[in-house]
């Protein structure tokens, strides 16, 4: 019996034919339909529209800020030379230079023509 078996083994031991297997392709759908990609690229647009906004905006602040401190700046020199003024005029007022100057013109103190002002 033993003998038996093993015929019987090797008759399906044979060698079987291999079979082409054809592979098919499948097509596949992109999983982003048309309307997804119309609506991603109005997104798209929407975010670069508004990051050009905010840097035309950036820029139009940095422009206001250099003026304001150009005109600080002008400001500053103008106060400067208002500064510089009100000294040279307390300097041309004194009275020893007004009384000086009278004497070189030939002007004399009248007593009776003398009016005294008083600042409020």
């Amino acid at each position: 019996m033993s003998n038996l078996a093993r015929k019987h083994q090797q008759h399906y031991n044979e060698p079987v034919k291999q079979t082409e297997v054809q592979v098919k392709t499948i097509r596949r759908h992109s999983k982003i339909t048309p309307g997804e990609k119309f609506i991603g690229m109005l997104l798209i647009a929407f975010v670069a529209v508004m990051a050009i906004q905010i840097i035309s905006a950036q820029a139009a602040i940095y422009e206001v800020n250099k003026d304001i401190e150009d005109v600080k700046t002008a400001i500053q020199e103008q106060q400067k030379v208002n500064g510089d003024l009100e000294i040279q005029v307390s300097d041309l007022s004194r009275y020893e230079r007004v009384w000086n100057k009278a004497k070189e013109l030939g002007l004399n103190l009248d007593e009776n023509n003398v009016r005294v002002v008083e600042k409020k």
